[in-house]
């Protein structure tokens, strides 16, 4: 698993205990890659390139971690708002 630097930057900016849900959540997508279920991962609506969100506390958090398979490594590449909470991310 990788992350860029920009999505680890958004990870840092972000208070402590979003941070640590975030973890864990990445924790959970690293041990179960790909089969990792509803509702701690799904698909980005509208997107064609296989983008999907993280959804820390099993989608209970105002944060998502996006996330695509490029190759055969699962890629974070940024940390936003939920869709619901901040439709403009």
């Amino acid at each position: 698993m990788l992350s860029s630097a920009e999505a680890e930057a958004e990870l840092a900016a972000l208070p402590e205990s979003e941070q640590l849900a975030l973890l864990a959540a990445v924790e959970k997508l690293r041990v179960l890659g790909d089969q990792l279920p509803y509702p701690h991962s799904s698909a980005v609506r509208g997107s064609h390139s296989g983008l999907r969100e993280l959804c820390p506390r099993g989608g209970r958090s105002p944060r998502r971690a996006f996330y695509r398979r490029v190759g055969d490594r699962l890629v974070i590449g940024a940390i936003g708002p939920e869709a619901k909470r901040d439709p403009r991310g």
